[in-house]
């Protein structure tokens, strides 16, 4: 039976990403040797972490005085790294789910943190607009897509000030105005590799303005310098990295991402928006995540949830469990989801409800 991925990370990669990974697993560019015990120092490996970070600044088309970094500790570092690195007195944030409430909380533990929207109060199923950012913080931190909740921010903000986002679950769906921003981090799990390998774009100039000490491997200016080898990268999701960034520029790049993207949301949204057995937790389209689409059952059939999900884990339907915080259901349509995916996820939807 042919599966359907749709987990929220780790996530679904391509299958010719998957195909290339594992021919490296056993000859890594015909060196008679897995990619899992060449060495980081060799040319072969150099060349890989070379190509992929030159091709993160041609998707995203990322100006000059901007380095790409492939680091470790998933994005739960960077939510620590990146107020040891930027913050000095105050930092401003917005609160729009628990990942972004995780940053919140690191952050604090190097200086003030003033949130200037909170959509909690909520169960965060809406994305705030109503706020000012202040120009006395010295960074601005938002989360631009919420993979538990299914809200997302879909533009880049204008600020006075610099701005940081953490944009593990949507990289790549959209053209992004990297001069907009002084830092983009991620985890690699949803749109571009393997759990165990991170993501940052920062520029270069706004490194170097804290007073406090920095230890070695949580400065950024010590994994420009040494080219994301400091010390042993993560070698393997780093080369599937590659992989899945030669698959995105041979589609057509991030517009032609965002376009299958947007189809695939369109199509499952309109599916819960005429259903009477299916509602959405986000109600307002202009906050709809176009990754993670969170729905539930209507309160009169609620009790039919678990009995939904036997229903289409026997139709190939994997990873459509909401997160257990939540409850209810999850569909996460990364990039490599084909929209035929979508399509039978909608049809047993349409099923399930003319049996009910």
């Amino acid at each position: 039976m042919k599966k359907h991925n749709f987990s929220a990370g780790p996530s679904i990669l391509a299958p010719e990403v998957i195909k290339n990974t594992a021919d490296a697993i056993i000859n890594f560019a015909d060196t008679g040797l897995s990619v899992l015990e060449v060495s980081h120092r060799s040319k072969e490996f150099q060349a890989v972490i070379d190509e992929a970070s030159l091709l993160v600044k041609q998707l995203l088309d990322v100006p000059e005085g901007y380095s790409v970094l492939w680091l470790g500790g998933g994005a739960s570092m960077q939510f620590a790294m990146v107020p040891m690195n930027l913050l000095r007195t105050k930092a401003a944030y917005l609160d729009t789910g628990t990942w972004a409430a995780n940053a919140i909380k690191e952050a604090r533990l190097f200086g003030d943190v003033e949130v200037l929207a909170s959509s909690k109060e909520a169960n965060y199923t809406y994305y705030p607009h109503d706020y000012v950012v202040p120009a006395d913080v010295d960074y601005f931190h938002i989360t631009t897509n919420n993979t538990i909740y299914g809200t997302e921010l879909r533009k880049d903000p204008d600020v006075p000030v610099r701005l940081v986002a953490d944009m593990s679950s949507d990289i790549f769906t959209r053209p992004v105005d990297v001069k907009k921003y002084d830092l983009i981090y991620g985890g690699a799990q949803k749109n571009i590799a393997p759990a165990g390998v991170t993501f940052v774009i920062v520029r270069d100039e706004a490194l170097g303005h804290v007073d406090r000490a920095i230890p070695t491997m949580l400065d950024y200016r010590t994994h420009i310098k040494k080219g994301s080898m400091f010390n042993t990268p993560p070698v393997l999701p780093i080369y599937t990295a590659l992989q899945t960034l030669r698959y995105y520029r041979d589609l057509g790049g991030v517009e032609e991402l965002e376009r299958r993207d947007n189809a695939k949301a369109a199509l499952l949204y309109n599916a819960i928006d005429e259903s009477k057995m299916f509602e959405g937790t986000v109600v307002n389209p202009e906050d709809r995540s176009i990754m993670n689409v969170c729905f539930v059952m209507t309160p009169e059939y609620k009790e039919l949830e678990k009995d939904f999900i036997d229903f289409a884990t026997a139709r190939g339907l994997v990873g459509i469990k909401g997160h257990r915080s939540v409850g209810g259901f999850r569909a996460s349509l990364y990039n490599a989801l084909p929209i035929e995916s979508v399509q039978v996820l909608v049809d047993t939807m349409r099923e399930f409800e003319k049996k009910h």
